[in-house]
C-alpha cells in the first residue's frame, strides 16, 4: 500500500478518544505520530532521551542522521497535509527543491536513467532540519509536550485486564518516576523493549524476519556554488558492491555518502574516501571531492547489518492501549530512503485506526494497516538487495523473477524517460511496484528495437 490507495488525513474524521497519550521517543516517527494523537487526546507528552538542540544539528540517538536523506513524495505529501505550509518553512530555513527528472543523476546498470517527460520535485535537506521543522510545529500544538532527556525504562501495566497505563521513566538524571497514560506509543525505533516486555508479561514476542545486506556508510560534506543543484545516486549492483549518494543541501553544501555492502565498506580517511570515490563508474563524484573545499575532514560512519521487520500483526495477543511504530515495527536498508516516509503513512494509518473505532484493540488493529503500509517498501527493499548472492535471511516469493525484470526495466530506462517515470514513482513511495508491470511498461521493455 502506497500513496495512491491510502485515504488522506482528514482532521474531521476523529474525536477524543482519551485524556493523555504518551509517545516514547522525539524522532520524526514520534514527531508525526504526536502530531495525530493531538487530534484524538486532551494531553500528548513525548519522551525523547535525548537532549533536543535548538539549531539542526545531529543528535547523538540518530547516528544515521549525519549521512544523506531522501524526503519521498509519499512523506513529503503526508506532511503537507499534517503540516500545512510544512515545505515553504524548509525552504525558508535552508531546504533545496529539485527535479527529479533533470536535476537527479541516477547511474544504474550501465548507464543514466533518461531524462523523465515531466517536472517531479523533491525536497533536499539534511535529516536534522527535516526533523527540526516537524519539532517546532508539534511542539506549537497546545496539547503536545516535549520532554528531553527523558529515559523511558518501562510500561505500568494492569496485568489483571492486559492493559498498559503509562510508562515509568527516569527525567533529567532523576529517580525514576511513573507517568498515567490512556495510550502509549512506542517510536523508540531499532532499540525497542516492547518484545522483551511482552515476554515478562506472559506474551508472546513478535517472529523477527532479518535480511543480511551488511551495508555501511561513510559520509563528507564539501562546499557547492549556489546555481548547482546535481544529485548523484550509484546504487551498488552484482560485481560492484559500491554505490554513492550525493546530494546538495542548505547552506551551499553537497553531502556525498558513500556505501558498500557484504563487507567492502568505505573508509574514513580523506584520500582513501576520495580513492573509493574513483573507483566508481561516475568521475564527477571523485573529481568534486578532490577540487571542491571540504567543510571539514571528518568522515562520519554508520553500519547497517540487517533490513528487520517484527510481525506484530501476526500476534493472537497483545495488550490494550499500546501501539509499536516506525523503526521499532520494521527497519529498511538506507539506502532506499523510505524510513521517513514509511513512518509519515504509518502515522496515518494510526489516524485511521483512531477513527474508526477509537481505543478498542487498537494495537492490533493497527498493526493489520501498518502490515500493508510496510509490504511495499519492504519488498523494495528487500527485492533489491537479493540482487546480491551474498544475502541471506528469508526471500519474498517471486524475488528473482521481478529482478530479471527490473534489471530490463532499468536497462530501457536508459533511453525512455516514461519508464524512469514510473519507476520513480514506485521508489517515491507513491505508487506500488506493481504498476511497473503495467502493460504499456511491459511493451516499452521488451519492445523490438
Amino acid at each position: 500500500m502506497t500513496l495512491a490507495n491510502v485515504e488522506r488525513y482528514d482532521p474531521r474524521q476523529i474525536s477524543n478518544v482519551g485524556h493523555h497519550a504518551i509517545v516514547v521517543g522525539g524522532s520524526v516517527a514520534g514527531l508525526v505520530t504526536a502530531r495525530i494523537l493531538a487530534d484524538a487526546f486532551d494531553r500528548v507528552t513525548v519522551l525523547e532521551q535525548d537532549s533536543v538542540p535548538d539549531d539542526p544539528t545531529p543528535r547523538r540517538g540518530v547516528p544515521q542522521s549525519r549521512h544523506i536523506h531522501v524526503l519521498e513524495t509519499a512523506g513529503r505529501n503526508t506532511f503537507e497535509d499534517l503540516f500545512p505550509g510544512y515545505g515553504e518553512e524548509l525552504m525558508a530555513s535552508g531546504g533545496l527543491i529539485i527535479d527529479l527528472m533533470s536535476d537527479f543523476y541516477h547511474y544504474e546498470k550501465g548507464d543514466f536513467l533518461a531524462d523523465g517527460p515531466i517536472r517531479m520535485t523533491m525536497y533536499n535537506a539534511t535529516r536534522p532540519l527535516f526533523e527540526q521543522i516537524l519539532r517546532r510545529r508539534v511542539v506549537a500544538f497546545d496539547e503536545v509536550s516535549l520532554r528531553s532527556e527523558c529515559q523511558f525504562i518501562s510500561y505500568q501495566i494492569d496485568d489483571a485486564t492486559a492493559t498498559v497505563e503509562g510508562v515509568t521513566a527516569r527525567e533529567d538524571g532523576s529517580r525514576e518516576r511513573d507517568i498515567n497514560a490512556d495510550l502509549v506509543v512506542d517510536a523508540s525505533g531499532r532499540t525497542s523493549k516492547t518484545p522483551k516486555f511482552l515476554e515478562e508479561h506472559g506474551f508472546d514476542r513478535p517472529d523477527v524476519e532479518e535480511v543480511t545486506i551488511d551495508v555501511a556508510y561513510s559520509t563528507s560534506t564539501i562546499e557547492r556554488p549556489d546555481d548547482d543543484r546535481r544529485n548523484f545516486f550509484i546504487p551498488p549492483e552484482p560485481g560492484r558492491p559500491r554505490g554513492v549518494g550525493m546530494f546538495p543541501i542548505e547552506n551551499g553544501r553537497w553531502k556525498t555518502t558513500l556505501l558498500g555492502v557484504h563487507g567492502d565498506h568505505p573508509p574514513t580517511e580523506r584520500d582513501e574516501f576520495i580513492e573509493f570515490a574513483e573507483s566508481l563508474p561516475v568521475d564527477e563524484i571523485a573529481e568534486l571531492l578532490r577540487t571542491q573545499p571540504w567543510v571539514s575532514d571528518e568522515i562520519t560512519h554508520y553500519p547497517f547489518p540487517t533490513n528487520r521487520r517484527l510481525r506484530y500483526e501476526e500476534l493472537h495477543e497483545f495488550p490494550e492501549d499500546l501501539v509499536v511504530i516506525g523503526d521499532a515495527l520494521c527497519s529498511f536498508n538506507p539506502i532506499y530512503g523510505q524510513g521517513m516516509s514509511v513512518a509519515a503513512l504509518e502515522a496515518l494509518q494510526l489516524h485511521h485506526t483512531l477513527a474508526t473505532d477509537g481505543r478498542r484493540d487498537v494495537g492490533p488493529r493497527f498493526f493489520d494497516r501498518a502490515a500493508d503500509i510496510v509490504d511495499s517498501p519492504w519488498s523494495i527493499a528487500v527485492g533489491g538487495d537479493f540482487e546480491f548472492p551474498e544475502t541471506t535471511g528469508p526471500k519474498p516469493s517471486g524475488t528473482d523473477l521481478f529482478n530479471w525484470y527490473l534489471d530490463h526495466y532499468i536497462r530501457a530506462a536508459h533511453s525512455d524517460g516514461d519508464l524512469r517515470d514510473s519507476l520513480v514513482r514506485v521508489f517515491m513511495l507513491e505508487e506500488p511496484p506493481t504498476t511497473l508491470l503495467k502493460p504499456q511498461n511491459l511493451w516499452r521493455v521488451f519492445k523490438p528495437i
